[in-house]
């Protein structure tokens, strides 16, 4: 006897519902001919990822920000057309934002 069942003996009235599926992101967000940069710097001795060089809308930048940020599970933010990730994630940026349609660009060491 699964959970599904378990559920249906304890609440016989309950009648499932259909979940309707959520867009998926990579639909609304614009991709653009020129490549994302992708560079490395340090601030005040530690190391952070630069994105930059998006064209489209500030808030399709925000969500990609957003769903960067999750994936590594670290820090950021979005200033200036920039996105700033705490770390050096180049190869781990660079190889989602290809995945999603995008062309990269690396810069720096």
């Amino acid at each position: 006897m699964d959970l599904k069942d378990q559920l249906k003996s304890l609440f016989p009235e309950h009648e499932e519902k259909e979940v309707p599926k959520q867009d998926d992101a990579n639909d609304l967000i614009w991709l653009q001919d020129d490549p994302l940069i992708c560079k490395y710097e340090k601030r005040k001795g530690k190391p952070i990822t630069i994105i930059e060089g998006y064209t489209g809308a500030d808030k399709d930048f925000k969500q990609l920000a957003k769903e960067i940020k999750q994936m590594l599970s670290v820090g950021g933010s979005f200033k200036n057309e920039q996105i700033i990730i705490q770390g050096d994630f180049r190869n781990r940026i660079m190889a989602f934002l290809q995945k999603r349609g995008f062309k990269t660009k690396r810069v720096g060491g």
